[in-house]
């Protein structure tokens, strides 16, 4: 196998789909560092990392090893979407520098709590944060997160939803100006969440039942309880 070749196929790919080598390893659940070992061809991916860098490379195994084939895939994560109740009123009353430092505040707390789970930061959209977990435990370090974020954050408005599926991760934009970002049911049914929560609750937390049913174990079960759970029809 030629490491160089290998390397430079893994960056190029990874550079095309807008990814940062954090963002990469993050989702592998892995290092940075090692990433970077294997686009300098100093290493290779371990046979277990194959599969699901294929999918976030959008190629086949085949193609990372040997630079054939192409194909598309999804994969299974859990996404983190957070919103501000009554944002816009808000911001209609205060000044655009102090809205920028009040959310830039709340954006950083949440992002660090992201990345201490291994999530991976997708983007910002006013009061919306979104980012996935993907990999091992991915619901329950999604959830971590959450709960996280609902501890240091003092902001009584805030809103975080919680779903679980597959999703699949792409460019998005003109190619100047592109980025990563993540699509398909499941973000869009975060999304969903968010607004119903928005008007239906008053729990800073909401999660779906897709969710609990990946916290398998007796101790993140007995944490998260039923507190949170939307209707089934989020499940």
């Amino acid at each position: 196998m030629n490491l160089a070749k290998l390397g430079q196929r893994i960056r190029s790919q990874r550079e095309k789909r807008h990814l940062t080598q954090s963002q990469l390893a993050n989702s592998l659940h892995i290092s940075a560092q090692a990433v970077s070992k294997w686009e300098r061809g100093e290493n290779a991916p371990d046979i277990s990392i194959l599969q699901p860098l294929s999918t976030m490379l959008d190629r086949s195994i085949e193609w990372v090893l040997c630079g054939n084939e192409e194909e598309r895939s999804t994969f299974e994560a859990t996404v983190f979407c957070s919103s501000l109740r009554g944002f816009a009123g808000k911001a209609a009353s205060t000044s655009p520098e102090n809205i920028a430092l009040w959310i830039n505040g709340l954006f950083h707390t949440m992002t660090e709590a992201v990345l201490a789970g291994e999530g991976v930061p997708v983007k910002y959209t006013g009061d919306g944060f979104l980012a996935y977990f993907s990999g091992k435990d991915h619901a329950v370090r999604a959830m971590n997160a959450a709960r996280a974020c609902e501890s240091a954050v003092s902001e009584r408005d805030l809103l975080i939803t919680v779903h679980s599926g597959k999703v699949y991760l792409g460019s998005i934009g003109h190619h100047e100006y592109a980025s990563a970002d993540i699509m398909g049911e499941t973000v869009n049914t975060v999304f969903i969440m968010n607004r119903w929560a928005t008007d239906h609750s008053d729990k800073r937390v909401i999660f779906s039942q897709s969710v609990k049913d990946l916290i398998v174990d007796e101790t993140s079960a007995s944490f998260y309880g039923g507190e949170g759970v939307v209707p089934a029809l989020f499940s």
